[in-house]
């Protein structure tokens, strides 16, 4: 048998992709002590736990309105399945945590979908999940965004939209009077 074929299977990690945002950011440098750019390995014993406290907080946010510990994530293998996940649990009894629209207020807690945007204070954040087969660690791939993450994915907004289902937003015209144009003037 040849070194090849003996050794040992490959397997992939499940990776946590994180992108921060925060309007300033360039001038509070509150990211700073987050290592972006660079997979960093997690045990999956571990709770990965986000916040301004350095000695509780694998990720820490220099920014003393955020939480001594704001939110946590708990990796796990779902019952009867080969899946894996994550369960996010708001940590701050002051801050509201939204996960898409998703409130969590002091202790809630619920599943990471494999796409989502977190958000409390100003802080955004959006994560990705990329599935992986170790059951022993998952990583983490922190990025920081140039532009707010709501406004780059061009959400909609939360206005309701009239019943003949055309927003007022799409035809910010709307509500002006017509103005009577002679076919031989020029706009």
């Amino acid at each position: 048998m040849s070194s090849f074929e003996e050794a040992e299977t490959e397997e992939t990690v499940t990776c946590l992709h994180m992108t921060f945002y925060h309007p300033c950011q360039d001038n509070k440098m509150m990211f700073r002590c987050l290592n972006f750019c660079k997979r960093e390995q997690v045990r999956a014993d571990e709770m990965a736990k986000f916040g301004r406290d350095s000695n509780v907080c694998r990720y820490n946010l220099m920014d003393t309105r955020v939480s001594r510990i704001q939110f946590s994530l708990q990796f796990y293998r779902k019952l009867n399945s080969s899946q894996f996940s994550f369960e996010i649990k708001n940590m701050s009894k002051k801050t509201k945590l939204i996960v898409d629209r998703t409130e969590l207020g002091y202790l809630n807690k619920i599943d990471l979908p494999l796409k989502c945007i977190i958000c409390f204070g100003d802080y955004q954040i959006l994560a990705e999940v990329q599935e992986g087969e170790s059951v022993d660690y998952f990583e983490t791939h922190l990025h920081l965004a140039e532009v707010p993450i709501l406004q780059e994915r061009r959400l909609p907004s939360l206005q309701p939209i009239p019943e003949n289902g055309i927003s007022s937003s799409l035809f910010p015209s709307q509500g002006k009077s017509p103005i009577e144009i002679d076919e031989n003037e020029s706009c």
